[in-house]
């Protein structure tokens, strides 16, 4: 045996076990509560070890936006935060819609990424029949549609193009909802207001209930399943719950943490993403699904812009912020302050992800799985400072309670106390 991680709280079987663990190679050689000869000996007392926890919706950057972000800085950020994998989106410059773009992010990924990496392939009008040839490339996690304009060309929202679309894609098909037409029509809001409390009246609740209502029912329509991203409002939410044959959820940390309008008279353009971060009625209800199952994944929706584009005027000024770092701390301090439990959050960033998109090369904690690993202290209390390229983050300064302490990367201890120790184990994901 070549490691030994000892005295842990161990999420097995669907719960916390004091446990030791053994590592050999690349696997679990050892589970059990001896103690046996190990060359190397960490001991874990008191703190808990989880699946490797996954972010499954970032968005790096590279290429064509590197001075945001790129692959290199957003890996590392996520490494600090506890995250051993993402899935990154498609609204790269040029956008990821074809196999060699997809290739060239891989690429990219097989060189920089410090943990283990999967992309989306982005929906457009031109690529609907190459989809299903796509989405089977090894390191692909899905597709990608934005159904209300938020990037370029990355726009699908006829109802006879999404059925295409639906009927003839395997794998995962992820969707932004909000309803182009509608947001067309009520553009002058954005545009009279020069404020960003207009955001989330322009890109209003019924934009968002109308879209997710048109793909769940094409989902339904075609025998298909949707996983519809960021979910904003207690609309979605209720009929989401009602429809959980045809549909997963996905929830941020932000729409948790931050309402609306404190989130803008206090962050002002900061707080400015898509969807909006909407009023404390709605995040409630969004709390309410967390807790009762219909929520399955939490994801950063990591989306950084530099400080200058942040700091125009309204609405001139792009959607989206940093969390890819923050992600796990974030769900660790609501653990703290009784919003959810532990497990809950093992379920959302460990287990689901594994589950809903198929990931073949990622197991729970079991003998001969995989030795990928999340650490966490549940009493180690700090303010947080980001590691982001562009230099912000929302919750800068904020004192968080639990924060992650060391991964385990395919056998490799990589990051200890806000350390990278080696860079050398990450892979590309796979899928069923």
């Amino acid at each position: 045996m070549e490691k030994l991680l000892k005295n842990a709280n161990v999420y097995l079987d669907g719960k916390f076990q004091k446990i030791n663990i053994g590592i050999t190679s690349d696997k679990i050689s050892y589970l059990g509560d001896q103690s046996p000869e190990a060359k190397e000996v960490l001991d874990y007392e008191g703190k808990y070890l989880l699946p490797g926890a996954i972010d499954s919706q970032v968005h790096f950057r590279e290429p064509g936006l590197e001075n945001k972000e790129d692959i290199l800085h957003g890996s590392k950020a996520a490494l600090l935060g506890g995250i051993t994998a993402f899935f990154e989106m498609p609204n790269t410059k040029p956008a990821t819609t074809d196999r060699y773009r997809l290739e060239e992010k891989l690429q990219i990924a097989r060189k920089n990424s410090v943990v283990d990496y999967a992309f989306y392939i982005g929906a457009t009008q031109n690529n609907i029949q190459e989809l299903k040839y796509l989405v089977k490339t090894p390191g692909c996690c899905g597709i990608k549609t934005f159904m209300g304009s938020s990037t370029g060309n990355l726009l699908l929202y006829d109802k006879k193009e999404l059925e295409v679309m639906l009927r003839e894609n395997p794998g995962t098909k992820a969707f932004h909802c909000e309803d182009e037409d509608r947001m067309i029509e009520r553009n002058s809001i954005a545009t009279a207001a020069k404020h960003v409390s207009a955001h989330p009246i322009w890109r209003d609740e019924t934009s968002a209930l109308l879209a997710t209502q048109k793909i769940v029912g094409l989902a339904k329509a075609t025998g298909s399943r949707v996983h519809v991203l960021h979910v904003t409002t207690k609309e979605e939410m209720c009929f989401l719950r009602e429809n959980k044959k045809y549909a997963s959820v996905e929830v941020t940390p932000q729409h948790l943490s931050l309402h609306a309008p404190d989130c803008y008279e206090r962050l002002g353009t900061y707080a400015q993403m898509n969807p909006p971060i909407r009023s404390i009625d709605h995040q409630e209800e969004l709390w309410r699904g967390v807790v009762d199952g219909t929520v399955d994944v939490i994801g950063s929706d990591h989306a950084p812009h530099s400080i200058e584009e942040k700091s125009k005027t309204y609405p001139a000024t792009p959607s989206g912020m940093p969390g890819v770092e923050s992600i796990l701390p974030l769900m660790l301090d609501h653990v703290n302050a009784g919003r959810l439990s532990l497990e809950r959050v093992v379920e959302l960033l460990c287990v689901n992800p594994i589950k809903l998109f198929g990931i073949q090369n990622r197991e729970l904690i079991a003998k001969d799985a995989d030795a990928t690993f999340t650490v966490v202290d549940m009493k180690k209390e700090k303010p947080f400072k980001n590691h982001y390229k562009c230099n912000w983050s929302p919750f800068e300064g904020r004192k968080i309670k639990g924060w992650p302490t060391d991964v385990w990367l395919h056998g490799e201890h990589i990051m200890q106390d806000q350390q990278i120790l080696r860079l050398s184990s990450a892979r590309a994901l796979s899928f069923s």
